[in-house]
């Protein structure tokens, strides 16, 4: 199995900034991807950040430039750096993994709230 345990989340002001770490076990070799999505309340989950293979990220428009999602392989963990916070990043932010073995697998989430 894959295990994805996120942390980092928080409550911080417009403006400011957070990391989120995402730690990751078990079978780590049947993973091909990594990324970040979020879930504002009544709101859709939407896409935020993504990492390939090589260690590129790929980023939504609405986060690009703020959000920097990068890895520690020694430490089997993926980061979701988050710079210039807004209200609109309010949500609940998960770690995602696919798995060539096990397909998407979800982390249990970590809310990130932004006040105004």
């Amino acid at each position: 199995q894959v295990q994805l345990v996120e942390s980092g989340g928080g409550l911080v002001q417009a403006g400011g900034s957070l990391r989120l770490s995402c730690a990751v076990s078990g079978s780590i070799f049947s993973i091909n991807t990594m990324g970040w999505y979020r879930q504002a309340p009544g709101k859709e989950r939407e896409w935020v950040a993504g990492i390939t293979i090589g260690g590129r990220g790929n980023y939504a428009d609405s986060v690009k430039g703020r959000f920097t999602i990068s890895r520690d392989n020694a430490k089997n963990t993926v980061y979701l750096d988050m710079n210039r916070l807004k209200p609109e990043d309010t949500a609940a932010y998960y770690c995602t993994a696919r798995s060539t073995v096990f397909g998407f697998v979800w982390g249990q989430g970590t809310q990130v709230t932004v006040s105004s």
